[in-house]
């Protein structure tokens, strides 16, 4: 497997939410993406997926945490970077 087709790989994950546990399956990529996320902001990956839970709507809660990636990585880049 090249790097690229490893960071595509979906790997299936344990979290725990509402005192439930579930699985999420997800891309290497945005698995690794999403604990930087959740570093930056000073939480647990799991307390950042019962944020996204939150939020999604009724979404499949691997798509709303892929969503939630991209759209937070979208974010950073636009932002004016500081000088």
């Amino acid at each position: 497997m090249t790097p690229d087709t490893a960071r595509a790989r979906v790997v299936k994950r344990s979290l725990a939410i509402a005192g439930h546990r579930t699985s999420v399956s997800l891309e290497d990529a945005f698995w690794r993406r999403l604990q930087a996320i959740a570093v930056d902001r000073g939480v647990s990956v799991n307390a950042l997926a019962v944020e996204v839970d939150a939020a999604r709507d009724g979404a499949n809660l691997s798509s709303a945490l892929r969503v939630f990636v991209l759209e937070t990585v979208s974010s950073a880049a636009r932002a004016p970077q500081a000088s």
